[in-house]
């Protein structure tokens, strides 16, 4: 795991870029801590900062050139079929200096180019340079787990791992207020947006070919439209799916230096852990818990799952002020808004199995390929609606009469009922969003105060949300609503948390269930399957139910979360005192006072609901903008 930077200047003007290509370079230091290096010509920069996993000696170092020192690649990520693929290019007369995957994929795509990428069982970002044809080649994994920026105009072409190492060229940094407002309402900003405007993510899936001053982007994966297939039966799916699963988790054991498991007490981890353990009998396991609220605590299901497994299990206890000592070190971290606040578990998990392991196994991306989360069952019990549904919806007023907080179980599901009943009101596309989000029609647009209202172009929020919703249309399915989690929220919330949290604390995760031959299989079963009206990951929970502990199938789904509403009202109400005061607000000019007071009170009032998530955000992005304006 590495972090990459770099510069194609297309005038002289450009070139001035060049000389920040250490500096930008260096800020990526806590995604590669172990060596680093800069190539540099006449118009091309390359930077990279490397997390040494496989083959840790120098001779596999980036920036790396092949044998005729016409290629220079600079990569993040890792190759799982690194071993197949060389003893491919080994049968064609190509001989390595190292034992790197790095090398693997060099030697692919001069001999593939573009067509290598089809190959790839991995997660990466890299960037290759032709010095003879005057090119650069980048692209990205197929479902977003590594990330990468880039910036292109008329004199130059800037790329890199985080916005933090885009920031040393000194670009500018315009403020996209249509980001700016999809933040406000799911607390991330998708690709390919970022919340400067000349600044892009690269899709998922897609390459980018720099040429002649030109750039070309190009689709190499979507998940395939499997439906016509002949269905397997049930029993078979159980078991396909685990045979890949565990195909997939044996790869990602691959690694020279110390590997464990997350395991948080979920079925999804829990899944990752047994397989992990089958193949490495000395796994060692990892869980955070909050010492001083059950509620949020989970690590008795974790340390029965250990047990059961007999991993060698290690459990983070904290305190609530052991939590809150890590609040401002996430915040400083983050180089773009996001108020995802589960964040700081990432992190504090992240850092103290660091202490341990230098890669970790993790359960994320099932919920978003079997339908995993609240949602999907709301989803899923709309889609096949029942008296039950037109009940619930009847008692609207109740629910929204009735106090409403992620903080206790009865507030919870009174929340949960709330959320339904509004949005059995709506058409398929807005009930999504509003799902997906915080906020209620034009909630977000009214935290803008007039001026900034008016440098929005709104039909340019429009265009970005259809295009976010693009698979969603009637009649709903469960299909299409799983498409666009993996589209949108996927890459946009769970894997860049992941991605920075851990990166954060130099340690690469590694994902086994978004192996893409997993994740084209799930999408070709019927969507019963994978949730009815009695269980979600369906498929996932049956197969495997012989070889976990049977409490993890009688407990409720629970998120990742922290008490963050109360610590709003306590611990943390300094920070609202600071960046959400009057003065701050009439300074910076951003946002509608009067709106942000609106949300202070509720944050106090019997009845919060999500307004918690609300105001995290805005404290999230406030304190990014006074670390970067």
């Amino acid at each position: 795991m590495c972090g990459i930077t770099g510069v194609f200047a297309f005038n002289l003007l450009g070139r001035f870029n060049m000389i920040h290509v250490t500096a930008a370079t260096l800020a990526l230091e806590k995604r590669g801590p172990d060596a680093h290096d800069v190539y540099t010509d006449e118009y091309v920069a390359l930077g990279h900062r490397r997390l040494s996993i496989i083959d840790t000696s120098a001779v596999a170092n980036q920036p790396m050139w092949d044998a005729q020192k016409r290629f220079c690649i600079v990569f993040n990520g890792e190759i799982f079929n690194y071993r197949e693929l060389r003893k491919e290019l080994e049968a064609q007369g190509i001989r390595f200096t190292s034992l790197s995957d790095t090398e693997v994929l060099l030697n692919l795509f001069i001999r593939e180019k573009e067509n290598c990428l089809k190959k790839l069982n991995g997660f990466f970002a890299f960037c290759i340079y032709d010095k003879q044809e005057q090119t650069f080649f980048l692209a990205r994994d197929r479902y977003g787990i590594k990330p990468l920026l880039y910036l292109f105009d008329e004199d130059k072409f800037l790329f890199a791992s985080e916005m933090k190492s885009m920031l040393q060229y000194g670009i500018d940094k315009e403020l996209d207020y249509t980001s700016l407002q999809t933040y406000l309402h799911l607390n991330y900003i998708p690709a390919p947006h970022t919340i400067f405007t000349h600044v892009k993510k690269l899709l998922p899936g897609h390459f980018l070919k720099i040429r002649n001053k030109k750039s070309e982007n190009g689709q190499y994966y979507s998940i395939p439209d499997k439906e016509n297939l002949p269905v397997l039966n049930y029993d078979q799916a159980k078991d396909q799916l685990k045979d890949l699963l565990e195909d997939s988790v044996q790869r990602r054991l691959v690694a020279d230096v110390p590997i464990g498991s997350f395991l948080s007490g979920g079925v999804d981890s829990s899944v990752i852990t047994a397989l992990a353990a089958k193949h490495k009998p000395d796994l060692h396991t990892f869980s955070i818990g909050f010492r001083d609220d059950k509620f949020f605590d989970e690590t008795v299901y974790a340390n029965a799952v250990a047990k059961h497994l007999k991993t060698n299990h290690t459990v983070f206890s904290l305190t609530h002020n052991d939590w809150l000592d890590h609040v401002q070190h996430v915040l400083n971290y983050l180089d773009e808004p996001f108020a995802d606040s589960s964040a700081l578990n990432v992190y504090i998990l992240s850092k103290e199995t660091r202490r341990h392991a230098t890669v970790a196994l993790s359960g994320d991306g099932a919920d978003e390929l079997l339908g995993g989360y609240n949602k999907h069952a709301a989803f899923n019990r709309i889609i096949n609606k029942t008296w039950k549904e037109d009940v619930i919806a009847t008692l609207a007023p109740l629910w929204k009469s009735l106090p409403q907080s992620r903080s206790s179980k009865i507030g919870n599901l009174v929340r949960q009922l709330n959320r339904f009943a509004e949005g059995l009101k709506l058409p398929p596309r807005e009930r999504y969003w509003q799902w997906a989000g915080f906020t209620q029609g034009e909630q977000a647009f009214m935290l803008l105060n007039e001026t900034t209202q008016q440098k929005l172009i709104q039909q340019e929020f429009v265009s970005r949300k259809e295009n976010y919703l693009r698979f969603i249309s009637a009649p709903e399915t469960m299909r299409k609503i799983l498409l666009t989690d993996m589209s949108l929220v996927l890459p946009g919330d769970m894997l860049t948390k992941v991605d920075s949290m851990s990166m954060a604390n130099s340690l690469e995760v590694r994902v086994p269930f978004l192996d893409y031959r997993v994740v084209d299989f799930v999408f070709s079963l019927p969507d019963d399957y994978k949730i009815n009206r009695s269980m979600r990951k369906r498929v996932l929970q049956d197969a495997f139910r012989n070889e976990l502990p049977p409490e993890l199938y009688n407990r409720p789904k629970k998120g990742f979360e922290v008490p963050l509403l109360n610590w709003l009202r306590k611990e943390l109400k300094g920070m609202i005192d600071d960046l959400l005061s009057e003065k701050m607000i009439s300074d910076q000019g951003i946002f509608n006072y009067t709106e942000i007071q609106k949300l202070k009170k509720q944050l106090t009032a019997s009845n919060p609901q999500d307004v918690h998530a609300r105001i995290w955000g805005l404290i999230v992005f406030q304190s990014w903008w006074k670390k970067y304006n």
